[in-house]
């Protein structure tokens, strides 16, 4: 009994090896990595695989993985692989009571790709939403005529510095804390070179306090251009146009302090603003100064809404700015932009009534669920 017994026990546990092993370069990615793959029929009478790797024959195999898997597929990706070296591979299937191991197979090596098949879909926007950029770029170089809208806040700014100069008080500008790297801020620049242009004209004194040196000195070029072209040199100063603080609520008390002491009968907020937005604007807003705002800060309009008589919302500072000053840049990535944004709402739009008539209409019309699954499936970026 026992030397039968023990030959049936043994007899019962032999196990196969694993079939149909496969390696290959893991695709889409950076490199150094290889995809293995096998085939194992009976997995309810095995604990697990172990993934052996060497990098020539007959050299030595070291294990991968320490502890056992239970896949069917395993990705090598040990930082000690290298892209361009060949390898080689084979698998050991262990049971309770045996083990068995697959062909070696080889060589295989891994390597970077060019290009990420998965993102195809980011492909194609970014040619599309390039090629209209470039487009409108093109147009506005040849100088086609190309329509910007007034901005309603451009007819407060005469409006304002009118209502100042009959109060013979000055106006003060603010670009918030924005650097000059900021796209608001730059955008800013051309209304203060035209806020200027009018103070000069009226010889009204323009206050620009500023949290940034580089602003402070772009600010002080724009001024004294305007100034200058206005044929008032005479009136610039350049003290005028000051820095005070780059610390957030310092700042904000400085320029509370220069309203309270100059009152001046205008105020711009137009650039980058954060918390300190709604005390400057009800300082502003309490010495009955008529206020006119400007941010992309969506976070702060809310504020510069209930406190100012006149807000440019959101992207409305870069078309006002480009109707003040029409670059073919500025002008052509406004268009572009604006036609981004028509085509993709007409896109989401589609894609809405599409997935609500494939939910109304699942037996009438699958073929509307397919479709709009596959749209689905194109635009989710695959992990």
């Amino acid at each position: 009994m026992p030397i039968i017994g023990t030959i049936a026990i043994v007899a019962s546990s032999l196990i196969a090896p694993p079939e149909s092993l496969a390696v290959r370069d893991n695709p889409n990615d950076q490199g150094r990595a290889i995809l293995i793959s096998w085939v194992y029929p009976q997995t309810e009478s095995i604990i697990g695989f172990r993934i052996f790797r060497a990098c020539s024959l007959p050299d030595k195999f070291a294990a991968l993985n320490s502890e056992l898997i239970i896949g069917t597929e395993y990705l090598d990706s040990d930082t000690m692989l290298c892209d361009g070296v060949p390898y080689y591979y084979f698998i050991r299937v262990y049971s309770a009571y045996d083990s068995a191991d697959s062909p070696v197979i080889g060589p295989v090596v891994s390597s970077a790709q060019w290009f990420n098949t998965d993102r195809f879909n980011v492909l194609v926007l970014a040619v599309i939403i390039n090629g209209l950029f470039i487009f409108y770029l093109l147009r506005a170089r040849r100088n086609t005529g190309m329509f910007i809208r007034k901005i309603n806040g451009l007819d407060a700014i005469d409006e304002a510095l009118g209502r100042a100069t009959e109060m013979g008080k000055p106006v003060l500008f603010s670009f918030g804390l924005g650097y000059i790297t900021d796209m608001v801020v730059i955008a800013a620049l051309p209304i203060l070179r035209r806020i200027a242009s009018k103070t000069a004209q009226y010889a009204v004194r323009l206050i620009v306090p500023n949290s940034d040196p580089l602003v402070m000195t772009t600010a002080q070029e724009t001024v004294k251009e305007a100034y200058t072209e206005a044929g008032r040199p005479d009136l610039y100063n350049q003290d005028n146009i000051s820095f005070l603080t780059s610390d957030q609520f310092g700042y904000a008390a400085g320029v509370d302090g220069i309203i309270l002491r100059e009152k001046p009968g205008a105020i711009f907020w137009l650039g980058y603003f954060y918390a300190e937005s709604l005390i400057m604007a009800e300082t502003g807003h309490s010495i009955g100064a008529i206020q006119l705002a400007g941010t992309t800060e969506t976070t702060q309009l809310p504020f510069f809404v209930a406190a100012c008589d006149y807000t440019m919302i959101g992207e409305e500072i870069y078309a006002a700015s480009c109707y003040l000053k029409p670059e073919p840049i500025m002008l052509g990535t406004i268009k572009g932009e604006d036609f981004i944004k028509f085509l993709l709402i007409i896109l989401i739009s589609l894609i809405v009534l599409l997935g609500t008539a494939a939910r109304l209409l699942p037996n009438e019309a699958p073929f509307l669920n397919n479709l709009f699954g596959t749209i689905v499936n194109w635009f989710t970026p695959k992990s």
